[in-house]
């Protein structure tokens, strides 16, 4: 079985969140965090994070704080995901790059902000499905949670 360790944002701008919405093929339209897996040339999860938002949204995050890590089991792949909350300093989506956009088979990567309050995230789709989870019980705690 293989092993792929992650990272994810809970990418705060004001008071909501900034999340993708994903557009696969043959599945359903969903929601989740950006970030993802943790290359061997990473020099920490940290630095794994910032690059993958620099990729995925052309980003940069102030300071950054983990609040929770989940996993999920598969056939052949067992995801250990972790989250940490940071806020947004600055984004420009023209500077979006990354092998997830080389390939137009993976499907749309659209950016939504979204209100960090349980009501506005409660009817979206997020996965992994314990993220839906951890925001409807802390949502309205993570911007306390930075300075």
């Amino acid at each position: 079985m293989r092993v792929r360790r992650s990272v994810r944002a809970l990418l705060l701008d004001g008071g909501a969140l900034v999340l993708l919405r994903r557009t696969r093929p043959g599945r359903p339209v969903y929601w989740t965090a950006p970030g993802g897996k943790i290359e061997p040339s990473d020099a920490s999860p940290e630095a794994a994070l910032r690059r993958e938002l620099d990729e995925e949204l052309g980003a940069v995050a102030g300071p950054v704080r983990q609040v929770f890590a989940c996993a999920e089991q598969g056939p052949d792949l067992h995801r250990l995901n972790v989250f940490y909350v940071c806020r947004l300093v600055s984004m420009d989506l023209s500077r979006r790059h990354g092998p997830e956009f080389d390939d137009p088979s993976n499907g749309r990567y659209d950016v939504d902000i979204v209100p960090c309050t349980p009501a506005a995230l409660a009817p979206i789709d997020l996965i992994p499905e314990t993220l839906g989870a951890y925001l409807r019980d802390h949502a309205a705690d993570l911007p306390g949670l930075l300075p």
